[in-house]
């Protein structure tokens, strides 16, 4: 596998291994190029299962032929866009391959972002006392003039240390792509199952602090 350049590496790099679970289809076109999406099915040490929507490339895809069950190693970036659904726009979040193949290897599910803190960090605590700490990360493309909106989830000790972040602070995290199901309460009264994605983090350090911080005089512990 032809891994990408060292920039890519240390702004949004995922590689995951798992199970077809949803097989490819085409669903869009952009600027004469097809690209196919389909769902891989990861499992965690605690058994549980994430299910990670994929999206590649007919090039990238080339003459591969997959069906359903079968193991494949992917690699590429942990991407986002928006989409209007019900006259609002929605933070689409799914793996960009930019390579697949067969493997025998087993279940992995790593992901490396560097980015930006692009909201204030919300701190919490469950009713079990466990900390959590969520966070939006704008991610910049390498030579493109856009960026990716990670939601990220921290916990314990580091979610405590990230809540002391300002915005714009500059942050290298580490992790999983979760799925998570929930519960959602319509207008109409009705409840809706729904399924979140996010980066479950592991690892946290600052790259760089937010021009605020420094204006404040902060100590970052």
């Amino acid at each position: 596998m032809n891994y990408k350049t060292l920039e890519e590496r240390q702004t949004n790099v995922a590689e995951v291994v798992g199970t077809i679970s949803k097989l490819p289809t085409v669903t869009h076109e952009i600027e004469g190029e097809r690209f196919l999406d389909f769902e891989v099915e990861v499992e965690r040490l605690s058994k549980a299962k994430d299910i990670i929507p994929v999206t590649i490339s007919e090039r990238s895809m080339g003459t591969k032929e997959f069906k359903l069950g079968d193991r494949v190693l992917l690699f590429g970036q942990y991407r986002s866009h928006n989409k209007n659904v019900d006259d609002r726009n929605k933070l689409i979040l799914h793996f960009f391959a930019k390579d697949i193949e067969k493997t025998d290897e087993q279940d992995k599910n790593d992901v490396k972002l560097t980015g930006f803190i692009c909201k204030p960090p919300v701190y919490r605590t469950t009713p079990f006392n466990r900390e959590i700490c969520d966070i939006l990360l704008a991610v910049n493309r390498p030579n493109n003039h856009r960026s990716d909106y990670i939601p990220c989830i921290l916990w314990g000790r580091n979610a405590r240390f990230i809540a002391d972040q300002s915005v714009g602070t500059k942050i290298e995290t580490k992790g999983r792509i979760q799925s998570r199901i929930y519960t959602k309460k319509l207008e109409n009264g009705e409840v809706e199952e729904r399924t979140a994605f996010e980066v479950s983090c592991d690892f946290v350090a600052i790259v760089e602090k937010s021009k605020h911080q420094e204006d404040l005089g902060k100590e970052i512990i």
